[in-house]
């Protein structure tokens, strides 16, 4: 076991050990991008929601999502299913350096709130019970006018990634990525993750209740990824100073 490893768990635990000693939990829950058909890597994540008893948010892009996955979830008591935009493509500028977004400034704003009412339908007709209406952004951003009008067309749910505070009702966020995504795409390495939920956890000794959101991208894993899960919910999902929310409970 390397050393990075035994620290990163040790500190886990202390902060866990913290809030149980004093009669408190932190939550939680756990968020995977990009979902539109079963694969090998999703059916291990779906063993480890199985394993540990904790639920996961699978962030689905309507336009590719397939019967398959529907039929392939339908029994899995742990998987629920947010909307992921509609077809994940970036429409900001490459060219002026604008930062990747689907739902951002550069869209006719009721030309896109057609196609997210769209995929939502499609979503509603395919998962049934198992879509809870909240829309995850491609890339984690949103125009504000987008935002605004989500609650209109049902969609009252909301997760971008941050460690702020979130801003509204409904909001759920995401705070801890375990994937390194420049040059070589990698699990972060157990050192950063330490420093990442050593973050996170501190702040929820002082701000509150808002649950920390653990953000995964199955089909860009390595097995260093399923390695953190295996061993971040061997100690999170079993601690008595934590706990993991409903995902239909956390979007109200």
């Amino acid at each position: 076991m390397t050393t990075d490893l035994q620290r990163f768990k040790d500190e886990l635990a202390a902060h866990l050990d913290w809030f149980a000693e004093r009669g408190r939990k932190v939550s939680f829950w756990w968020r995977d991008d990009d979902a539109v058909e079963p694969t090998p890597a999703l059916d291990r994540m779906l063993a480890f929601c199985n394993r540990h008893g904790v639920d996961m948010a699978l962030a689905v892009i309507p336009k590719n999502a397939t019967e398959n996955l529907a039929a392939r979830l339908q029994d899995e008591p742990h998987a629920w299913v947010l909307q992921h935009g509609w077809q994940h493509k970036n429409f900001q500028r490459k060219d002026l350096r604008e930062k990747a977004a689907e739902l951002g400034t550069r869209r006719d704003p009721d030309e896109l709130i057609a196609q997210l009412t769209d995929g939502k339908l499609r979503l509603e007709k395919l998962f049934a019970a198992k879509f809870i209406k909240a829309m995850v952004p491609p890339w984690n951003r949103i125009a504000p006018e987008i935002s605004r009008r989500l609650p209109g067309m049902g969609l009252p749910g909301l997760s971008t990634f941050t460690w702020h505070n979130f801003p509204r009702d409904h909001q759920v966020q995401s705070h801890v990525d375990i994937i390194k995504w420049k040059k070589q795409v990698r699990f972060i390495g157990w050192e950063s993750a330490r420093l990442r939920f050593d973050l996170q956890l501190t702040r929820r000794r002082n701000t509150g209740s808002e649950p920390v959101g653990l953000l995964t991208h199955h089909l860009a894993h390595d097995e260093e990824c399923f390695e953190f899960l295996e061993e971040f919910l061997a100690i999170s999902a079993h601690h008595e100073g934590a706990e993991w929310p409903r995902i239909e409970t956390l979007f109200g």
